[in-house]
Order: structure tokens, then C-alpha cells, then sequence
């Protein structure tokens, strides 16, 4: 008989905890695919191109799309999960419940405890993201563009017929070879660096890839260049056996996402081999090692976020998903406005690059321990005093519903 009040309250405990991950969870999921849809708008007209332009087929489509989730979600899931403890907390502080739960004899803390929960297993899978994920989908998305654009660019070069799919290039070849190993007798008008055309002669061309490098070349043999300065009254010959050609390939598939910064490709131990490599204090250096922080940072900020929501959101407010995903938008651009301050003051040396990465979460955490100390004392998150006139009415909506409200 005495071990049934034990079972009693444990599952009581256990209710509340899957009551309170239910309120939380379905505005989650919600708002994660909500964002994460409008940043894959910035890309629908690329994909939209690729389609309809490059011919690209639908299962490549999906893995383009499968490549560009981690970096997406590694930003989406902590805005998310903020939105959705402040718009679930939220709602059961207007209704009430949380001041029955507390009159109960819960505690804030108790409440509190499947939130951070749930928090902590979004940054061990935002970590995972960031450290592995991340830089392997960007790696394998330059891959597959390189890979895209090297096939167009060997199936859409066509004999006997002067090709300019290539930037700045007017490309003939008067024989290919059937299965597309070769061209003979190629003329190539080349005009990308100088302001006079080159004009290349070759007998035979191979279309080379580098996968390594990501690099797309002609191997050009025994052939010639030739270069004509009207102002000048000058003309250059150059005969050659071998002449290797680069690919401009800017407008065979590829997009911003193969020239973004090699950095995001990298892995914690690829960084920090990068970062003992490079000089001290250098630029490419201090840009290294916010990145190699920065794999940190992002998914601690939702603990952080949650330990900022779970206050602010037992205040006295009635407009319910308005109000709770307002200010998770004003706490998430105070909070990406530092992230991005320190990261430019670190990579112009005005701040050491590694305590810098940290001060938006060290700044959080302070400001986030003492709104959960107060909200779980019942005080006033922000006193009317500490604010002059409309400071201190607009603040008010944040005042907590408890004791030191009356």
C-alpha cells in the first residue's frame, strides 16, 4: 500500500511530460516545415532550371533537394523549436493550466524538464548535422554538379556544328568519335581572359575531368594558338603537342553552391587540421576557426533558445501563435544579429576569432539564467521600475503571471 502513492505520482509525471512534449511537438513540426520550405524557395528556380533547361531528371532533382536539408535544418531547428515552446507554453498560460500546475505544487523546474529534454536531443541531432552531415551533403551536392555539368557538357557538343554552351567559348569540331572519347580537327575561339580573341587549332581534343579538383579541361593535341593585335599590328603563334584547356562550366548546372566557401565542405577533424596548418592570425585562419566553432555554437542555441522561451513564455498574453512566434522572430534575429557582429569583427582581427564564436551564447545563457530564475521565483521577468514610461508598458506583456504580478 505504500509504494501506491509512489506509482500514483510517477504516472502523473509521466502525463505531464507527454502532455506537455504534445503541446510543444505539433507547433513544432509545424513551423520546421514552414521554414524550411520558404528557404527552399530561394533554390526552386535553380532546381526549376536544371529541370526544364538541363534536362535533369526527377531523382536527381531529390537528391539535390536530400543535399541541401542539413544546412537548411542545422538553421530551421532551433528557430523551431523556440516558436513552438513559446506558442505551446503560451497557450497554456493564457488558458491557465500553468498556474494550476504550479498550484498543484509542480514547480517550474519539474515543468521545465521534458522541454530541456527535448532541446538536448535537438542539439545532439543539430550537432550531428553540423559536424557530419553538413559538410559531407555540401561535398556530395559540388559532386553532383560537377558530375552533371561534366555529362551535359561531353552529350551537348556536336560535330560539324559551332557549340557556345561553354562562357566566353565558340567551340567546332568536324569529327566525334561515336562513343565520345575524342574530336578531331578542332577550332576553338577562346575570348574569357584577353580582349582580342585566341584562336585554338588542334588535330585531336579529349574532354577531361578532375573530380578531385572539380575541374572539366580540353586535352588538346598537336595543334596551335593564335593571337591577333589590330592595334598593335602584332600576331603571336604558339605551337604546342599538348595543351590543356579549362572549362568555364558557370552555365552548365552548377550554381552558388559549388563556389561556396571550401570551409562548409569540411569536417571538425578537416578543420582543425586546416586551422594547425594555417598561419597565425591570418584571414583565411581567424575565417577557419569561427567555423570550426561555429559547428558549436549553432546547435547549443537550442538549449539556449529554450531556456530563454520556457520564461517568456508564462507571461500574460491572450493572442496565443501570433504572440509566441513574434517573439521567437525578435529573439532569433538578436540572437543571428550578435552571431553575425562577432563573426565579422573576427574575421577583420578586431576580436580573437574563438572567444568571439562564443559570446552570443554566453550572452544568452546570462540573459536566459536570470529569466528562469525569476519565472521560477514568480517574480516579474521585466520590473516596471528598471523602465522609464512606454519602455516599461511595452515590457509589461513579458511581466509574469504570478505573485509579484498582484
Amino acid at each position: 500500500m505504500k509504494e501506491w502513492p509512489r506509482l500514483q505520482a510517477g504516472r502523473m509525471t509521466k502525463t505531464l511530460d507527454r502532455y506537455l512534449l504534445k503541446e510543444i511537438l505539433a507547433p513544432f513540426f509545424m513551423v520546421l516545415f514552414i521554414l524550411t520550405f520558404v528557404l527552399l524557395v530561394g533554390r526552386i528556380l535553380q532546381i526549376m532550371d536544371l529541370m526544364v533547361n538541363k534536362g535533369v531528371g526527377v531523382v536527381l532533382m531529390g537528391k539535390i533537394l536530400l543535399y541541401l536539408m542539413p544546412s537548411f535544418l542545422i538553421r530551421t531547428i532551433p528557430i523551431s523549436l523556440l516558436a513552438a515552446i513559446l506558442i505551446g507554453l503560451g497557450r497554456l498560460s493564457a488558458d491557465s493550466e500553468l498556474i494550476v500546475m504550479k498550484a498543484s505544487g509542480i514547480s517550474l523546474s519539474r515543468i521545465a524538464r521534458p522541454i530541456f529534454a527535448l532541446a538536448l536531443a535537438a542539439t545532439l541531432f543539430t550537432a550531428a548535422m553540423s559536424l557530419f552531415l553538413s559538410p559531407a551533403s555540401n561535398h556530395a551536392m559540388k559532386t553532383l554538379l560537377f558530375d552533371l555539368a561534366r555529362q551535359k557538357a561531353g552529350v551537348g557538343i556536336k560535330e560539324k556544328v559551332f557549340n557556345n554552351q561553354f562562357k566566353d567559348m565558340v567551340l567546332y569540331a568536324e569529327k566525334i568519335d561515336p562513343r565520345g572519347d575524342f574530336m578531331e580537327n578542332v577550332f576553338i575561339a577562346d575570348s574569357r581572359l584577353l580582349k582580342e580573341t585566341t584562336v585554338i587549332t588542334a588535330r585531336k581534343a579529349f574532354l577531361v575531368s578532375d573530380p578531385d579538383r572539380l575541374t572539366l579541361s580540353f586535352r588538346l593535341i598537336q595543334g596551335s594558338t593564335h593571337q591577333a593585335d589590330p592595334r598593335k599590328g602584332t600576331y603571336q603563334k604558339m605551337d604546342f603537342n599538348s595543351y590543356d584547356l579549362n572549362l568555364d562550366l558557370s552555365g552548365e548546372g552548377q550554381n552558388d553552391v559549388l563556389t561556396q566557401r571550401k570551409s562548409k565542405e569540411m569536417s571538425f577533424s578537416e578543420l582543425l587540421g586546416k586551422v594547425r596548418k594555417s598561419g597565425p592570425d591570418t584571414p583565411e585562419s581567424r575565417e577557419l576557426v569561427i567555423e570550426l566553432h561555429t559547428k558549436f555554437t549553432l546547435p547549443l542555441s537550442c538549449l539556449l533558445f529554450a531556456l530563454v522561451g520556457i520564461p517568456l513564455s508564462m507571461s500574460r498574453h491572450r493572442s496565443g501563435r501570433a504572440w509566441g512566434f513574434s517573439v521567437a522572430i525578435a529573439v532569433v534575429m538578436i540572437y543571428y544579429f550578435l552571431q553575425m557582429t562577432v563573426e565579422s569583427l573576427g574575421e577583420r582581427g578586431f576580436l580573437p576569432p574563438a572567444p568571439g564564436a562564443w559570446i552570443p551564447n554566453v550572452l544568452f545563457a546570462i540573459a536566459g539564467g536570470r529569466l528562469f530564475h525569476l519565472a521560477s521565483r514568480e517574480r516579474p521577468l521585466f520590473p516596471e521600475r528598471a523602465f522609464p514610461g512606454w519602455i516599461a508598458r511595452a515590457a509589461n506583456v513579458f511581466r509574469f503571471s504570478g505573485k509579484g504580478d498582484r
